[in-house]
């Protein structure tokens, strides 16, 4: 049975966060939607990785060409969505279209921030996932080699990730938009993760007036703090202090909001319509939606701060022309290696029928020779049959094709066996 590669997903330009945060999958439930995927299949899915971020969940599979068709649907009802409200927002490629996807979201071409490189490290993240769950084989695992490859030599040879705007240095601009100089700024930052990192090393640059981290975990949040000279607080303690701050950015891996209406209403009230900025990172959101309606609120969700990301793609333009030239030329590897893999079962299939034909013959002969037959005929009967039966089927379908498969056959002969090679 034939096996195809196949790639399924939403991103940050096919779907609003409204949609991505619905299907985004938090570490924890990987493992069990790449068990779903393969049981609901049977065994048509051969292997599969996902790779969930909060600007794309992405389905990569080695699998039976008709699980294309049904791909969409088990997405839909894995994470209980309507398959319609979906639909306009999936993308679902296959074969070298799959691959060439995958190099370019690892190359940093595919993301919000052209160029970034963050992204190879969570789909490193996500193939090592996959690979623990038993679900990764030959296949999947040859492409996602063959992608960080890909990754690196489009980093090391072009310009693609030079002077990139990141999506924390787009956080302080926002900031600095509302505030100016953010000197006499409060800054909290609710979780310690990697973009939290990121954006308490951008803010830090700034200087502002206080930093605080708080996070569920009070070791992480300590950590984190230590290394900007930032204070912490409890997770707990948010609501009551919420109107101390200024700049709020916050990105968890909550499955629920963090920030509701009620309590930041409560905490403008408390700064007598000083204005405060809200940035959430997180995908599902940290902050209610509906806080944006609040007069003395600007709140960014990560779709806002890409479209500030996006003014400063313009001048790395010329690099991702370069940059897709080298995807193309390694799509076109790939897939060459995939069709030479797909030969091997129809070479090994024609070297157990020419050793079946072999030992047939032989065995003939060896009985002959037993019986006294002169070693000569036997020889010269064994190399006839050998002959007859290696030219047997060529000649065959010679005989029985119509002119233009006829012509067809002929032209490849000369390709198949070296025609008057054994002359002197």
């Amino acid at each position: 049975m034939t096996v195809d590669v196949l790639a399924l997903g939403l991103n940050h330009v096919s779907a609003p966060v409204s949609v991505r945060e619905r299907v985004s999958m938090p570490e924890d439930l990987v493992r069990p939607a790449l068990s779903a995927l393969r049981e609901a299949f049977g065994g048509a899915v051969k292997e599969a990785a996902i790779l969930s971020t909060c600007n794309r969940t992405e389905v990569y599979c080695a699998a039976e060409p008709h699980v294309a068709e049904q791909l969409p649907a088990w997405m839909a009802s894995f994470n209980q969505i309507e398959a319609g409200d979906l639909k306009p927002h999936i993308y679902l490629l296959n074969k070298d279209r799959a691959v060439r996807h995958a190099f370019r979201v690892a190359s940093g071409l595919d993301s919000m921030v052209l160029g970034e490189p963050q992204i190879l490290g969570q789909m490193k993240d996500a193939v090592r996932t996959a690979d623990e769950a038993g679900a990764l084989g030959t296949l999947l695992h040859q492409m996602f080699q063959r992608t960080f490859s890909v990754a690196k030599e489009v980093r090391s040879t072009t310009a693609i990730g030079a002077q990139s705007v990141s999506m924390a240095a787009a956080a302080v601009k926002l900031a600095e938009r509302v505030f100016g100089d953010l000197k006499e700024s409060r800054v909290l930052f609710i979780g310690a993760g990697e973009m939290i990192e990121l954006c308490a090393t951008h803010f830090a640059a700034r200087e502002p007036l206080k930093i605080v981290v708080a996070n569920r975990t009070a070791e992480r949040a300590e950590l984190l703090a230590a290394r900007f000279a930032a204070s912490t607080m409890k997770l707990s303690e948010v609501p009551d202090r919420l109107a101390e701050f200024d700049v709020v950015v916050s990105c968890t891996a909550s499955t629920l909001p963090i920030l509701g209406l009620g309590m930041v209403e409560r905490a403008t009230k408390l700064r007598r319509r000083k204005p405060i900025v809200m940035v959430d990172l997180a995908v599902p959101r940290d902050i209610e939606p509906e806080v944006a309606r609040l007069d003395d609120v600007y709140l960014y969700s990560v779709d806002d701060l890409g479209a500030v990301v996006q003014s400063g793609n313009e001048a790395r333009q010329a690099a991702v022309f370069q940059a897709e030239a080298i995807i193309d030329s390694r799509v076109l590897n790939f897939m060459h290696w995939m069709q030479q893999r797909a030969n091997v079962p129809i070479i090994r299939d024609l070297q157990a029928s020419a050793q079946l034909v072999q030992t047939a013959e032989l065995d003939r002969a060896k009985r002959l020779l037993a019986k006294g037959e002169s070693p000569d005929a036997v020889l010269e009967q064994l190399a006839h049959g050998l002959t007859q039966k290696y030219l047997h089927g060529t000649l065959a379908a010679l005989h029985q094709s119509e002119d233009a498969d006829r012509q067809q056959l002929l032209s490849w002969l000369p390709r198949l066996f070296p025609l008057g090679k054994g002359r002197r």
